[in-house]
Order: C-alpha cells, then structure tokens, then sequence
C-alpha cells in the first residue's frame, strides 16, 4: 500500500482513539473559573522554613490575596507562594482569596504550629515507577516541569521525589556525594523551592540501598544534615540491606525492628527545616501499629505494587483494617499509584490497569488518605491520566483535615465481591466507594445505607461532579467490572 494510502487510515486511527478516550473520561473539563484547590491545613514546627504554594486552577494570571497572614510570612501575590518561618506555637487562621478576569474565590487555610507536619497526605511524583536505576536530573527537572505546565500543581500536587540511583561515594570524612547524574543537589532543590515544589530524596538504614548504592547505616546524622542543606523536605528511608545487619545482631524483639529507624529519626528531628519521614519497610511486625512511635510520617504497610490488577487489588483492598492507625501527620502508605506510563526503566509503557481500574485505585487511594505519588512520566500524560489526577471533588476526599481513613462498612462475600468504604469527613458529610471486585457489571437495587450505619442525604457524584439526589436510605447502582462508583453524602436540612 502506498504512503498516500495510509495517511487516511492513521488519521482515521487517531480520530478513533482520541473518541475513545474522550467516552472514558468522568471529569467534567475544567473551569477557566478561579478555584482554590488543595489541602486547608499545614503544620509546620516552629522556626522551620515555611513554604506553602496555594493551589489554585482557572484560566491565568491568577492573582493571590491572603487576609490575616501573620508576622514572619511573606506572599507572593504573582505566585502564590507564602513563605517565612513562626516561631509562635498555635493556629493561625486566614483567608485566601485568588481571582483572575472572570472572578474570584475565597476559602480559609489554618496553618498550625506545632510538633506535627503533614497534617494531609502528601501529593506529588516518585522517580522510582517510571525511572528506576535510570533517574537522573534531567529527568527529574522534566517532571518537575511538567507538573506545573500541566497544572497538576494547581490541584495540590506538590513533591518531586528523587528515589534510588542518585548516590556517589563517601568523600574522605564521610559525607555522602552524588554520582554524574546529579551533579548539584542543592540547585536542584533551589529550583524546586522557587516554584513552590518539595524537594524528596531516598535512603537506606543498611549500608546499601536496594540498587547497591551507598546506605546511611552509621551516617544518619551526617547524611540527614547533608540533606537538610540541599533543601530537603521529604526523606525516604528503605529497609533493603539493612536485613544483613539484622540477622547478624539475631534479635527479632520489636525494639530490633524500630531501631535503624529511630535512629534515622534523632537524626532528622534535630535538622533546621521540617523533613517528611517515610518509613519503608514493607509492613514487617504490623508497622501502622508502631510507626508514629518511631517519628514516621508514613509507613508502607506492603511490598512494592505493580500495574496490574492482581497487584492494585491485593495491596488496596487489604488494607481496610489499618483504620485506626491513620490521622493527622501519621499514614498508612499503600504504594505509589501506577496510572500513566510507567516502566522501572528505559522502557515505558501506558499502565496495564484498564480505566475503571484506574478509577478504583484513585478512588481507594483517596479513602484510605493514602499518600498520592504518581510514578508515571509526568511529561507523557495523556487527557484520560491527567483528568484522574484533576479531579479536585475526589482529590478533597483525600485531603480532608479530619485526616480518618475509610472504613469497610459493607463486604459481600457470599454471592460476589462487592465492597463498600465510608469516610467521614470534616464538614459531617461522609464518602462513600461503592467498589465491584469481579470482572463483569453488578447491578443492585436494594443497597441499604441504614444497615451499614449511614444516613441519607443529597448524594453527589464526585467522578462526574454533579448531584444525583436526595436518598433517604435505598441506593439503586450499577457498577462496571472492577469499577467504582464514588460518593459524597450530605445531610439535607429539612427545615428549610
């Protein structure tokens, strides 16, 4: 066939496939309208460095007004950027207000002054998925890019996570270099900072990281205070070689399991700006019930996901009875979300996970206020990935101050595997995910929301944004294979 052949059967695949992604896509498309996005409070510690970008979406320039910012803080009215440091312990309630040539929004923030940071999970992207062994700053710096052109930074994601691979040697009194892929560590956590990102890097306890590479075992403090000076905010610390020390020291005590960790802690507590400690180890001796004790701010409580089906599944929906370790500064960490394309590598491919796959796994992830970190190549997003990851109604689930994670109210084991997860939230109204394990539609008729002890409401769609009325107690569905209907519940006053 000919060359003039085949150029109307390319366009004819194109127009094709464009349709077919366009019908997968729940979120409505976004407003040109301002509209402040992201989390409603921040913890910092007294006198730590504060930056806080204000995530907001609509068509720019978007100007930023903050009433009420206190003494110490500085905004940024072009960026919306506030930074500073408080040295006064408590909580400073303000007003945001954003506006572009259509409009404008205002909602509060509280930023609170504490002993606690994180106060809502962390938002933002891991080298690891995608890059693995091949990271390098380039790489990082187009992701990094990407999450601002894309305006992923609009709807709150912040962190730029530089995972294994990026660590040297030692140099003669033992402070830990970079190898040729990152020639400057603190520039690239400069740039980061100047455009309201945080700045994560990745660890071992052991003497190795998982890759080979140079461990913090005996350096804790030296490597936490060389991070701490190139910006850090954000520290990941993998278990990996530190098993070989383990077992040589045979002590199988908890004590034995905390220890490299609260070493790793004492290091970082003592550090002049707040740093993010996730504790990786892979949920050994039931982690989420000692993580907060060893200073973690997460703690992953399973081994690393793939993108399958089998893999999300197994890992997310085993998680239900971690409840009551998750609040406010301290999570339950399920992995890093593998939507987009993702590779471990050279190679990239688009996710295996089918769309109501994704739909599920964003979904569980926002109910379990998980941590949300993309593994994907930031600068490859397509319109289906990117309107997962946009979607500001389902991303509040997540980052609702009230910081609880969903509960599994309802699961059917007998007839199929249909599961349903309730998270309060902040504002009294509730999130329900109405979730369908098999792989064929369910259709129900008589879901009670009494029986699992809900009470009805005006009933919001959060995938498709939009109300679907007022439920008193039975709730008529159909769910796709593998899919998930996404709620929010709202009591209706009755008076008025």
């Amino acid at each position: 066939m000919k060359r003039t052949q085949l150029f109307p059967l390319f366009i004819l695949f194109l127009i094709c496939h464009c349709i077919k992604i366009n019908s997968q896509i729940l979120t409505p498309p976004l407003s040109k309208l301002p509209r402040i996005n992201g989390a409603k409070v921040f913890g910092v510690r007294p006198n730590s460095p504060l930056l806080f970008k204000i995530a907001a979406a609509g068509e720019k320039p978007i100007k930023y007004e903050v009433k009420g910012l206190p003494n110490g803080l500085q905004l940024n009215t072009e960026t919306g950027l506030i930074t500073g440091k408080l040295s006064k312990r408590g909580d400073y309630l303000m007003q945001v207000k954003v506006s572009n040539s259509l409009g404008n929004a205002e909602r509060s923030l509280t930023i609170k002054v504490g002993d606690k940071i994180a106060l809502t999970p962390p938002m933002g992207w891991n080298s690891w998925n995608c890059w693995g062994r091949d990271v390098s700053k380039a790489k990082v710096l187009s992701s990094a890019q990407a999450m601002i052109d894309k305006g992923l930074i609009d709807h709150g994601w912040n962190y730029i996570n530089v995972d294994d691979a990026w660590e040297g040697q030692r140099a003669a009194d033992g402070t830990i270099q970079t190898n040729d892929s990152f020639p400057d560590m603190k520039g690239l956590g400069d740039w980061l900072h100047a455009r309201g990102l945080k700045f994560g890097i990745y660890t071992a306890p052991g003497p190795k990281t998982c890759l080979g590479f140079i461990g913090s075992y005996q350096h804790e403090l030296q490597d936490m205070t060389t991070f701490a000076g190139w910006g850090v905010d954000y520290v990941k610390s993998d278990w990996c070689s530190y098993s070989g020390i383990f077992d040589q020291e045979k002590d199988t005590s908890l004590a034995a399991y905390k220890k490299p960790y609260l070493k790793m802690y004492d290091a970082i507590k003592v550090q002049n700006r707040d740093i993010y400690y996730s504790v990786c180890q892979y949920g050994m001796r039931e982690v989420w019930k000692w993580g907060e004790s060893v200073g973690a701010n997460s703690w992953r409580t399973t081994g690393d996901i793939e993108d399958s089906w089998e893999s999300m599944h197994e890992i997310g929906f085993n998680q239900y009875f971690m409840y009551p370790y998750a609040k406010p500064g301290h999570w339950n960490d399920p992995d890093m979300l593998v939507v987009g394309n993702v590779g471990w590598g050279k190679n990239l491919h688009p996710t295996r996970l089918t769309p109501d796959e994704q739909y599920t796994h964003i979904s569980l992830w926002s109910l379990l206020a998980a941590p949300l970190l993309l593994g994907c190549d930031l600068a490859a997003l397509d319109d289906f990935t990117l309107s997962l990851l946009t979607n500001d109604e389902v991303l509040d689930i997540n980052q609702d101050p009230l910081g609880k994670q969903a509960r599994r109210v309802y699961c059917n084991r007998s007839r199929y595997k249909f599961h349903l997860y309730a998270k309060e939230l902040e504002d009294g109204s509730v999130a329900l995910g109405i979730f369908n394990l098999m792989n064929y539609n369910l259709s129900y008729n008589d879901i009670s929301l009494s029986q699992m002890g809900l009470k009805g409401g005006m009933i919001r769609d959060l995938w498709r944004q939009k109300d679907i009325g007022v439920f008193d107690d039975i709730l008529k569905v159909n769910i796709p294979a593998h899919g998930v209907l996404l709620y929010r519940i709202t009591k209706v006053d009755n008076k008025k």
